[in-house]
C-alpha cells in the first residue's frame, strides 16, 4: 500500500507539480489549499507525512504545525515545512515546533523526494522502536504479543500481557487497580466488579517474570506501578 502524503500548499502551480512528481513516484496524495481544512484533514485520513507550506490562508504553516502536535491522532505524523528564503525566523520556529525537515524555495524535486524519503525512513524507524519495550532484562513486542525475561520467552495469557503492557507503557505513573481492570477486562470501575481480580493477575505475572516480576510495585491501597 503506498504512502499517502498531505500536500499543504496554497499556490496551485506548487501544489500541482508536487502532486504529480509524488504521484509519479509512488505515493498517494491529497491537496489542501488552507490551513484550517488541513488540520482537519490530517485528523480525519492520518497522513504518512504532510508537506506544509508556512504561508497559507487562514491559519498559517506554524500554527497549522502547533494544533497538529497538540492533537493526539496526528502528534506523531512526520511534518516537512516548506519556506520561502526570506523565512528564517519561520525555519526555527517550525523546528521548535516539531517539524521533522525543511526545503527551501525554490527547490528541486529530486531533492525534495530524497528528503521525504529520509523522514519517512526515520519515522518507520522511530515507530518500530516505540512497539517495543526493553530495559533491564525485560524486552515485549507489543505488535507480535510477545515477552522475554533474559533473552527467554515467557508464555502470558491475554490478561497478562494487556496489564504488562499498561504497566510498561506508563512511565512509571501509578495506576489504579480500576483503570487495570477497565484496560484489560473493559470493564466500568463503577460497576460492582471485583478488583482482586486484578491482583490474582499481577500475583501470576510477577511469578511468571522471576526477576523481572520484583518491578511491578504494589501502592497501598491504590494499584500498581512498573518501575
Amino acid at each position: 500500500m503506498p504512502k499517502k502524503i498531505l500536500i499543504v500548499e496554497d499556490e496551485r502551480d506548487i501544489s500541482r507539480m508536487l502532486d504529480y512528481n509524488l504521484r509519479k513516484d509512488g505515493y498517494a496524495t491529497a491537496v489542501i489549499e488552507d490551513g484550517s481544512r488541513a488540520v482537519m484533514a490530517a485528523a480525519k485520513e492520518r497522513p504518512d507525512l504532510v508537506l506544509l507550506d508556512i504561508m497559507l490562508p487562514g491559519l498559517d504553516g506554524t500554527e497549522v504545525l502547533k494544533r497538529l502536535r497538540a492533537d493526539q491522532k496526528t502528534a506523531s505524523i512526520p511534518v516537512i515545512m516548506l519556506t520561502a528564503k526570506s523565512e528564517e525566523t519561520d525555519k526555527i520556529v517550525g523546528l521548535e515546533l516539531g517539524a521533522d525537515d525543511y526545503v527551501t524555495k525554490p527547490f528541486a524535486i529530486k531533492e525534495l523526494l530524497a528528503r521525504i524519503k529520509a523522514v519517512l525512513r526515520r519515522s518507520s524507524a522511530k515507530a518500530a522502536e516505540e512497539s517495543r519495550f526493553r530495559d533491564g532484562g525485560l524486552e515485549v513486542d507489543f505488535e507480535r504479543v510477545l515477552v522475554a525475561v533474559k533473552g527467554k520467552p515467557v508464555e502470558l495469557t491475554a490478561k497478562e500481557f494487556i496489564l504488562l503492557r499498561a504497566l510498561v507503557s506508563a512511565g512509571g505513573k501509578v495506576l489504579s487497580r480500576e483503570d487495570l481492570l477497565e484496560k484489560a477486562w473493559g470493564m466500568d470501575a463503577s460497576l460492582d466488579i471485583e478488583t482482586r481480580t486484578v491482583d490474582v493477575h499481577i500475583g501470576t505475572l510477577r511469578r511468571k517474570l522471576k526477576n523481572e516480576g520484583a518491578r511491578i510495585i504494589t501502592v497501598k491501597n491504590f494499584g500498581y506501578r512498573f518501575e
